[in-house]
């Protein structure tokens, strides 16, 4: 079976097209103003477990999602049809809820002045020319690592490789029109070990644009083995208020719990615990947390937001105050400011870190716990308050003792920004937000 044909930035010219027709039709119609999506894409994904292949899927999407106005009232409607008689009944869906809805003075396309116009290729489309006889002998290969590295591994919960392609083309009656492609390849693996009277469950995986570039699928394997084993004989510790360091991949959800606080749509709700906050001290400061839209071969890099605004390198947090809330046209509106390009939310987030690796920092917080695992949801955005169950790591005197389970961490968040008292240089690389492990000061860990 051969591998997946491309889509990818040979298709954008008739994406393009088809954006023009769609806002012509609706001018055509009587909208004042619109604004359209348009988004093609498809990707393979393959699944093992027990040494069996459980599926082999493939998928092709295609759509497109229209919001119209009609002076100051909106409608949106969308459909994964892309004919002349689907444009037509679409449009006519969007305008008949335009028609229906009050009229907002904040709604509207941006000002045509401020559209992007210098649009980059950040070369995030590399296509991989894998078959899924390939995919599969890749994923297969990775389980038998898992299971070869610890005698402890008794089951496999899948294992996964995905790749993905697609390319997406926005537009507005103001006269922008851009589109990009990308790529997204995947291999993750998820293990279970047996020991000490107990199960338990972990994974390790890996994501980027190239697929070539992906961790070698024995080492996935081989990790995800490894951090389900050491989870073995994993206990409560009694309650206490100690030190907290939170694992890289876990430490992303802090700051970004700090984004949607600061986010323009929670912010004109009244609803975040950061409303008013501009020119505070949130964090230490040393710390520092900036946007860099225009980096090349990075997933969340983009010329453009969701309003077609141009994007640019800025800061959120610099040296420890809050210097910039997350606008869209729309938000910013509500709150009498300038949009800050982030409509769709934010590219490429770096977080100040330091010198220290993640041993280090187990080592300066002496006695604490490690968390590598974070359950539920549970962040009261009104107020900051956190609780969440956890399991990690006890730490005394700066070594790692025992796995711990079954405990809540808790604390509130303006409390924990203001109480990092380090970030490693441990960076994950697989996210949006580039940040190492978080050591935090003092939180209250509920146990036993």
């Amino acid at each position: 079976m051969s591998a997946v044909q491309s889509v990818g930035p040979q298709a954008l010219p008739a994406l393009q097209e088809q954006v023009e027709h769609i806002i012509a039709e609706a001018r055509r119609q009587g909208a004042s103003a619109c604004e359209v999506a348009v988004s093609l894409e498809q990707g393979l994904s393959t699944s093992v477990r027990q040494r069996e292949v459980e599926t082999v899927e493939f998928n092709r999407d295609q759509g497109f999602g229209i919001t119209l106005y009609v002076g100051q009232r909106k409608g949106s409607a969308s459909t994964s049809a892309t004919g002349p008689d689907a444009i037509r009944e679409t449009v006519a869906a969007a305008l008949a809820i335009a028609k229906h809805t009050s009229e907002d003075e904040s709604s509207g396309l941006a000002d045509a002045s401020l559209m992007a116009r210098d649009l980059q290729d950040f070369d995030v489309f590399h296509t991989w020319d894998i078959t899924p006889e390939q995919a599969i002998e890749k994923a297969l290969a990775c389980e038998a690592a898992a299971f070869e590295a610890d005698s402890r591994i008794k089951n496999a919960d899948g294992t996964t490789l995905s790749t993905h392609q697609g390319c997406r083309v926005y537009g507005n009656s103001n006269g922008f029109i851009g589109g990009s492609a990308s790529t997204r390849h995947s291999l993750s693996c998820v293990m279970i070990a047996e020991g000490d009277g107990q199960m338990q469950r972990d994974y390790w995986y890996d994501v980027n644009c190239q697929g070539e570039l992906l961790m070698d699928a024995a080492t996935i394997g081989q990790r995800a083995a490894e951090r389900a084993a050491r989870r073995l004989g994993s206990r409560p510790v009694p309650t206490c208020e100690v030190p907290v360091l939170f694992s890289a991949e876990l430490a992303g959800g802090l700051f970004g719990s700090f984004l949607g606080a600061i986010s323009g749509g929670n912010l004109y709700r009244k609803s975040s615990f950061l409303l008013d906050a501009m020119g505070q001290q949130i964090f230490p400061e040393w710390l520092t947390l900036d946007e860099r839209p225009h980096l090349m071969r990075a997933m969340g890099s983009s010329s453009f937001d969701n309003d077609g605004l141009a994007t640019y390198a800025k800061p959120f947090i610099k040296d420890g105050e809050l210097v910039s809330y997350i606008l869209s046209t729309y938000s910013g509106r509500k709150l009498g400011m300038p949009s800050t390009a982030n409509a769709g939310g934010v590219h490429n987030l770096f977080v100040t870190h330091g010198d220290e690796d993640q041993a280090a920092l187990i080592r300066r917080m002496g006695r604490g716990l490690f968390v590598t695992e974070l359950m539920g949801s549970g962040l009261n955005m009104v107020t900051g308050d956190y609780s969440r169950g956890a399991a990690g790591f006890w730490v005394e005197n700066g070594e790692i003792q025992f796995p711990v389970q079954e405990v809540t961490i808790a604390g509130n968040m303006r409390d924990m920004f203001k109480q990092i008292v380090a970030v490693g240089n441990d960076l994950e690389l697989r996210s949006n937000i580039r940040t190492g492990s978080v050591l935090i000061e003092r939180m209250m860990v509920a146990g036993s």
